[in-house]
């Protein structure tokens, strides 16, 4: 009797070792105690590239791991393992010829009986596909999130942009008690522009505006967009009445000095600007919208005083 039990024993180990080794996957066993594989699939060497006979101990499984993942995913790994959890974890292991490849590790946890960790059984499926397929979605998102925070027209920011950066600013500027500056820009005269050059040419000299006023907001956070039709704004953090007054001279002498033909305008042959400037400390009970609406009335009395200046 114990002879028959023995030989279904060993034919019931035989099928699960050929159910195992049929996977895509690479089947393992690690001995806890011991810290070394008690079984490896041959898969490792169709997948990775690595005899089985090689990957020995938990350290070749750590040295065979990408270095930006490696601490991480072992540190992960045995803490969990020492908690009693089963767990997957995701991360680059190397293969032969030194290229990596996307794991992901789903581990199983057995226990003793006394309840500490006896070993770890799992399987390493490779992901590398779906990782990249993931990359890609992930800049196609970036990529829509950018456009729709782009003006399709100029290439810089838009309105939406722009409503997002100032109440994030105005929230900043109302912790920190800096000074936060906006500046209101507009064509002269845009109108008359686009009739007497056509909308094309119209197109071209707002994108040119565009372009120039990035020489004018120079400091990592300072911020530039286009409003909505021939206004431009940026938004200045951190920057006081008479800064933010020098940086709307430097936006107006930018584009003075581009020298843009304007035929049409009644202040002249060159295309010019008016600007309105204001700078606030928030309060705790003041909205943007009051101090965006302050620049906005300080840009039409530019315009109501003759144009091409800055109030």
């Amino acid at each position: 009797m114990s002879d028959v039990m023995g030989l279904e024993i060993e034919n019931d180990l035989a099928v699960y070792k050929t159910l195992l080794e049929s996977t895509n996957a690479i089947p393992w066993k690690i001995d806890w105690d011991t810290q070394s594989f008690a079984y490896v699939g041959p898969q490792l060497e169709q997948l990775l590239g690595w005899e089985t006979e090689s990957w020995r101990s938990v350290q070749d499984w750590a040295n065979r791991m990408h270095p930006e993942d490696r601490t991480w995913a072992v540190d992960f790994c045995v803490a969990q393992s020492i908690a009693g959890v089963d767990h997957e974890a995701d991360y680059r292991a190397l293969t032969k010829t030194g290229e990596y490849v996307w794991i992901r590790d789903v581990v199983h946890v057995v226990r003793k009986p006394d309840g500490t960790v006896d070993s770890l059984i799992g399987f390493m499926f490779d992901i590398s596909e779906r990782k990249q397929t993931e990359h890609k979605l992930l800049a196609l998102q970036k990529e829509l999130e950018d456009m729709s925070f782009k003006d399709g027209l100029t290439g810089i920011a838009n309105r939406r942009r722009f409503d997002t950066v100032l109440d994030h600013e105005w929230a900043d500027a109302r912790r920190s008690r800096e000074p936060l500056s906006l500046i209101m820009l507009d064509i002269d005269f845009f109108k008359q522009y686009n009739d007497h050059y056509g909308h094309l040419q119209g197109d071209a000299c707002l994108r040119q505006i565009g372009a120039l006023l990035s020489g004018a907001a120079t400091r990592p956070r300072d911020f530039y967009a286009r409003f909505g039709g021939e206004e431009f704004a940026m938004v200045l953090p951190e920057t006081d009445e008479a800064s933010a007054h020098a940086v709307a001279a430097r936006c107006r002498e930018l584009i003075a000095r581009a020298g843009i033909v304007h035929e049409a305008s009644p202040q002249g042959m060159r295309l010019t600007v008016s600007i309105g400037v204001a700078t606030a400390v928030p309060g705790r009970n003041d909205g943007h919208l009051a101090f965006l609406d302050l620049a906005d009335r300080r840009l039409y009395e530019a315009k109501q005083r003759g144009r091409d200046q800055i109030v």
